[in-house]
């Protein structure tokens, strides 16, 4: 009874906070403050009072994976994100249309070259050349599968999305550009069978999205030929790992963008080498995604009569300022997310893998 009247208020607050954000009533500096309360609370949450602690708690959260499906809540996550039209990510993202993290190597450099710069990064990691199969799981807009097609025009590009959407836009764009190596797939990466083996697979930010990586990995490394590589990039935090719950109104990021999510730790993939090992991996720091990020709230704003329309057509006439509103506190929660520490609590890690 103690502990329902002291949460009261709270829940309150959060009621109230909620009615506000939909109707678009709330300043980005409180909604900002609001965002670094939360991730405050996160941390003392989430941060244990010893080492050994620490580590058993990432090695509960690795075993507790293996009772899940490699994915869960496909659907709601399409319908947050990927079924979204993609005139809204022209207006929003750089020209790649790349949905993830750039990387900024210059403090003056621009969304659009930043976005070249990530993707010459995955080339170099992952060790692409001209005339590979290369797997791209999990495509988005299209952004690798794209850039690399046209990089190696030798190579033979297949991209897995689980969104129509997605696939009807990237045929487009090879039609409009006159790539002839890239194949789109769409399927549901639970039953997903490759029926063929390549030389690199390359993975942008999907596995935050997955549950079982015991699983998710033995599959993929049945597609892989015997000295091909698995290359991936993940947002992480640096200790611990959680899942994105709805348990309560402040879940809202849950519910409302990464519903079935997970916040792998960094060092989350490294418990699962049954039949891949790691070859190599790096840290991002979090403060590139988080530019990124405030250069999407830019566009944003610099957008909002087209974009009205289109969520109009998406989400109907009486949710438009709802939409907006959550759409911008998105990018200012994930700016707020990647950038909180400087960077050096939640950021991105890539990982080169074999097959043993």
């Amino acid at each position: 009874m103690a502990r329902s009247l002291i949460s009261l208020p709270y829940d309150l607050a959060i009621k109230a906070g909620l009615q506000m954000l939909e109707a678009n009533l709330l300043p980005d500096f409180l909604l900002r403050r609001a965002a670094r309360m939360l991730l405050s609370m996160r941390l003392r949450v989430s941060y244990k009072p010893t080492a050994a602690e620490q580590l058993l708690d990432l090695m509960e959260f690795a075993h507790s994976l293996k009772e899940f499906p490699i994915s869960i809540h496909q659907d709601e996550a399409n319908s947050q994100h990927y079924e979204v039209p993609a005139e809204f990510y022209k207006l929003v993202l750089g020209k790649h249309l790349k949905y993830s993290s750039s990387y900024f190597s210059k403090p003056t450099s621009r969304l659009d070259e930043s976005e070249q710069a990530m993707l010459e990064l995955y080339c170099e990691r992952a060790q692409l050349v001209d005339g590979q199969k290369v797997l791209d799981l999990g495509c988005g807009w299209g952004s690798f599968s794209l850039y690399a097609a046209k990089k190696f025009p030798q190579s033979r590009i297949t991209g897995l999305s689980n969104s129509n959407t997605q696939k009807d836009f990237i045929e487009e764009e090879c039609r409009k550009q006159g790539i002839t190596n890239v194949n789109i797939i769409t399927s549901d990466i639970n039953v997903f069978e490759a029926g063929t083996t390549y030389d690199r697979i390359v993975s942008i930010e999907m596995f935050e999205h997955m549950k079982n990586y015991k699983e998710l990995l033995k599959k993929i490394s049945s597609w892989m030929k015997p000295d091909a590589l698995l290359f991936v990039h993940i947002f992480v935090h640096k200790v611990f790992a959680y899942h994105f719950q709805d348990s309560g109104d402040d879940d809202w990021m849950a519910r409302s963008f990464f519903t079935g999510g997970t916040m792998p730790a960094d060092g989350l993939l490294l418990y699962f080498q049954d039949d891949l090992s790691i070859l190599n991996h790096w840290r991002v720091s979090g403060n590139h995604y988080s530019r990124t990020s405030e250069e999407w709230l830019k566009n944003m704003d610099r957008n909002l009569e087209p974009i009205k329309i289109i969520f109009a057509k998406t989400y109907g006439e009486n949710e438009i300022r709802k939409w907006i509103a959550y759409w911008r506190t998105f990018f200012l929660a994930v700016s707020e997310l990647f950038g909180y520490n400087n960077g050096e609590e939640w950021m991105v890690s890539h990982y080169l893998f074999k097959r043993k």
